[in-house]
């Protein structure tokens, strides 16, 4: 095998959620169809390098010239920020077009295994941002796991003493889910927010 081919494996073998199979078996899927896949991919790879950024303002990628399209949009209220984990999960909201505000991105959740501590989560941006726009609520979409409810709960306590309204995402049963089915913390949550 070519050391060009070789190193090619070993570099998508480090994308998330792939391994050294995995890769060979794309390499050799581009290889084999190097005009129809190959290329496009090279292009689009090289217009992504040259044009995505980060948002300075809420951390979204995307192209742009100053900010991102969510913080650029005048339709858009900026009095209402949405708390999330990742660009993924703000994508994931957008899809659904329940939410016309604004984001903040953190740059991780809270975690002492993995050495992510409070600077992580940008509050002090993030509260410079609400006092500049008069926020009046910060909603916090972070996964239900220890991480993103310990996260959840420094952010709470950060904002508890300033004029900004603090609230969570809903956890609880999903649509079509039925009690039998569901794990007990599900259950409590779901029990314990009812309203």
């Amino acid at each position: 095998m070519s050391p060009d081919i070789e190193t090619l494996i070993q570099k998508i073998s480090r994308l998330p959620g792939l391994g050294p199979r995995s890769a060979r078996r794309i390499v050799i899927h581009l290889i084999r169809n190097r005009e129809r896949s190959m290329e496009p991919l090279l292009t689009s790879m090289d217009n992504v390098y040259k044009n995505v950024k980060v948002c300075p303002i809420c951390s979204n990628i995307d192209a742009f010239l100053e900010t991102c399209s969510i913080c650029s949009n005048k339709k858009r209220r900026k009095d209402l920020i949405c708390i999330v984990e990742n660009v993924a999960d703000l994508w994931a909201l957008e899809r659904t077009s329940c939410f016309n505000g604004q984001y903040h991105v953190l740059k991780g959740l809270l975690s002492s295994l993995d050495g992510q501590g409070p600077e992580v989560l940008e509050l002090e941006k993030l509260w410079k941002r609400c006092e500049e726009n008069n926020v009046e609520e910060i909603i916090i979409a972070l996964s239900a796991t220890v991480e993103g409810q310990t996260t959840d709960h420094y952010i709470k306590n950060f904002f508890k003493d300033k004029n900004v309204k603090i609230t969570s995402l809903a956890h609880g049963i999903p649509i079509g889910g039925e009690l039998d089915y569901l794990d007990d913390g599900t259950l409590f949550a779901a029990f314990s927010a009812r309203g």
